[in-house]
């Protein structure tokens, strides 16, 4: 029992950690109720039933086969999606069931739902999980009418760790002790990020004071299963970190880069300073050997006039003239020697030897492919494939749309009418990183960002600065009302194709 106790402590303070943005939340706006209905003869309700589901797509819901059973056995059946928030319940059909896995996919009538997105790599045992659905014991507590069970709830949450995987019948369940009971069948079991990890499926039976566990089955399985329905769905295989451990990583990288672009620089430097030393002792050596070359030839010079003056008084004019000739040779050459003397600011103009490659801001104007950096990032739903990107110097993305100057990079506030997050796009031109923020958002935060959205006016790409640093302006107002952390930030590195694009 202590042990038991001292795990789900374990579990909850794993839980406690991206306590400002709640991934576990954002998932349950995809969590559904599904309701079964059978009817007799006479159009009366003769049996009920319900269940979880999630969306994979925005207009198809996985559960357990078990869940919508009766309606593989009678025709007088009709089954309901009741979503956790905003849109009504709404009519749903079976478009694909596997007894085997326990699994079936629905297609509801209308409305829309986002899909979340199944976790397909390693989980490790020990793992915390948490378990989203609509418990019947809770409805029974709470529901005042059988309008409750049609009216849209949040799904309940509970939270226990992932002990191991264990094959029933041949397929793959995952065992754990997030707390789950009837109702809970063909809910999600998620990761700490958000991910669906597996649905849960049946709970053991709990006897004589035996401790109940739960089984889910397995992502693995689920994939097998969407994919022999041949239903598109999202997918990530990345390792779940908590949104401060990537913060922080990344500005030790960060710092650390710019340490080591410190320790280069002053390398740098050192080398310049040693090559003007080396400069400047050869060039005073050269100076003191030319002008040591000067004087031997004034000298020279002296002795060849003196000479021609002793042979002019002997009326030997011949000699005389060949020795006034050569004094006026080395006078000559004295004089280049002495002028010729290289000047101390050519040490200035000493090659400085290898330099530290700086940034560029226009190198990666044009075509671009941004290649995705799983160690400097955290996904939760999105997908990671290479982004083509096209960019000029003046902040225009893919010639559409228009980015603001924010220091040396580029940024836009993207904000949906039809989903409840925003993503923060931004670009680095002087180093070709790449970076998209996501946050999840509630109901009312969304609506207050929608209003400051309005009042941009910047949709496209401009050449009018001016028009650049108002949206500049108008993305630091909706920014301060953003989350202080985001749910998602996936990091690229851009890699330069060829010519520059389009656009403004």
């Amino acid at each position: 029992m202590i042990r038991r106790l001292l795990l789900l402590l374990a579990s909850l303070l794993a839980f406690a950690a991206p306590a400002s943005a709640d991934d576990i939340a954002v998932a349950g706006r995809s969590v559904v109720r599904v309701v079964v209905i059978q009817f007799d003869e006479n159009q009366e309700v003769s049996d009920f039933g319900h269940g979880s589901g999630f969306a994979v797509a925005p207009n198809r819901i996985v559960t357990n086969a078990h869940v919508v059973a009766m309606a593989q056995e009678g025709k007088q059946v009709a089954i309901g999606v009741i979503p956790s928030q905003g849109a009504q319940a709404t009519r749903a059909r079976i478009v694909s069931i596997d007894p085997a896995r326990d699994l079936a996919l629905l297609e509801i009538e209308r409305g829309a739902l986002p899909p979340v997105t199944l976790y397909t790599g390693q989980l490790d045992d020990g793992a915390a999980v948490a378990a989203l659905g609509y418990p019947g014991n809770v409805d029974l507590a709470t529901a005042r009418s059988a309008e409750d069970y049609i009216t849209p709830l949040p799904p309940t949450r509970s939270i226990g760790i992932f002990s191991n995987v264990r094959p029933i019948n041949g397929i793959t369940t995952l065992l754990h002790t997030a707390n789950i009971a009837r109702g809970h069948s063909g809910g999600p079991l998620l990761d700490q990020c958000g991910r669906v990890v597996g649905v849960n499926t049946l709970i053991t039976h709990n006897q004589e004071g035996d401790s109940t566990f739960a089984f889910a089955v397995a992502a693995r399985e689920v994939v097998a299963f969407l994919q022999q329905a041949q239903q598109p769905f999202q997918s990530v295989a990345t390792e779940c970190v908590s949104m401060s451990d990537r913060l922080r990583q990344d500005q030790e990288r960060a710092d650390a880069d710019a340490r080591a672009r410190a320790a280069a620089a002053a390398t740098q430097a050192e080398q310049a300073r040693q090559t003007r030393e080396r400069s400047l002792a050869g060039i005073e050596e050269s100076r003191e050997n030319r002008l040591a070359i000067a004087v031997l030839l004034l000298v020279l010079s002296l002795a060849a006039a003196g000479a021609g003056g002793i042979m002019w008084q002997k009326d030997r004019l011949k000699p005389a003239k060949i020795l006034a000739g050569a004094g006026a040779a080395l006078l000559l050459l004295a004089i280049v020697a002495f002028l010729s003397r290289p000047s101390l600011a050519a040490a200035e103009e000493a090659p400085p030897g290898n330099t530290v490659a700086a940034e560029t801001p226009d190198r990666f104007a044009g075509h671009n492919l941004c290649h995705f950096q799983a160690d400097r990032s955290r996904v939760t739903v999105s997908p990671t494939s290479d982004i083509p990107l096209d960019w000029t110097d003046g902040g225009c993305m893919n010639g559409r749309t228009q980015y603001a100057r924010n220091g040396d990079a580029w940024s836009r506030i993207l904000v949906p009418n039809g989903e409840q997050n925003v993503s923060v796009l931004e670009f680095r031109p002087g180093n070709g990183e790449y970076v998209v923020t996501r946050y999840a958002l509630d109901a009312d935060t969304m609506a207050r960002v929608r209003g400051l959205r309005r009042g941009v006016d910047v949709k496209a790409c401009t050449p009018d600065a001016d028009a650049r640093t108002i949206l500049a302006d108008q993305q630091r107002d909706i920014s301060a009302a953003l989350p202080r952390l985001p749910n998602e930030r996936l990091v690229y590195s851009c890699e330069h194709q060829g010519t520059a694009a389009a656009g403004q």
